[in-house]
C-alpha cells in the first residue's frame, strides 16, 4: 500500500509542478503580450489581466503540491531539528495531521465557494466560469493532501536539510 501511495504520490507531484510551470510560462507569455498591446500597439488587451489573476491562482495552488512534497513550507522546522527519537516522531505527526486538516478546510471550503459561483462569469471572458477560477483551491488543497502523506510516509526535507 505503502508503494500505491509514493507512486501516486510522484506521479501527482510530478503532473503538478509541470503544471505550474507552463501556467507560469503562460503567464510571463500573457503579461508580455499585455505590455506589447498596451504600449507599442496602444490597443490594451481587455482580456489578458484578469486571465493573468486566474492563472496566477491555479500556479500557486499547483505549486503548493510540490512545496509539501519536497518540505519546502514553513514548519515547525527548529522543533524537528532539536527534537530526537520519540518527540520528533510526534512532531512529525503532529505536522502531518495539521496540514492535512488544513488543506481539508480549504477543499471543503473550496468546492463550496466554486459551486456557489458556477454561474458568474469573468468580466472579459463571458463565456467562462467563475468556478474555474475557484476550483483550484479544491484541487490544489486535494492534490496537495497526497503530497503531504508522501512527504510523512518518504521524508524530503531538503529545505530543512539546507537550513543553517
Amino acid at each position: 500500500m505503502r508503494q500505491v501511495l509514493l507512486r501516486l504520490d510522484r506521479w501527482i507531484t510530478g503532473l503538478a509542478l509541470n503544471g505550474a510551470c507552463l501556467l507560469l510560462a503562460t503567464v510571463c507569455v500573457l503579461g508580455l503580450w499585455q505590455v506589447v498591446a498596451r504600449f507599442v500597439l496602444s490597443q490594451p488587451s481587455t482580456w489578458t489581466e484578469e486571465a493573468l489573476r486566474r492563472l496566477l491562482i491555479w500556479c500557486v495552488m499547483l505549486g503548493v503540491v510540490a512545496a509539501f512534497r519536497h518540505g519546502a513550507l514553513v514548519s515547525v522546522d527548529l522543533m524537528l531539528r532539536l527534537s530526537r527519537g520519540w518527540f520528533r516522531h510526534l512532531v512529525r505527526h503532529v505536522i502531518t495531521w495539521t496540514s492535512l486538516a488544513f488543506l481539508a478546510v480549504i477543499a471543503w471550503f473550496g468546492i463550496d465557494l466554486a459551486y456557489r459561483v458556477r454561474f458568474q462569469t469573468f468580466a472579459a471572458m463571458d463565456d467562462i466560469s467563475m468556478a474555474w477560477a475557484y476550483a483550484a483551491l479544491p484541487v490544489g488543497a486535494l492534490l496537495s493532501m497526497v503530497a503531504v502523506i508522501g512527504q510523512h510516509l518518504d521524508a524530503r526535507n531538503t529545505e530543512l536539510d539546507n537550513a543553517q
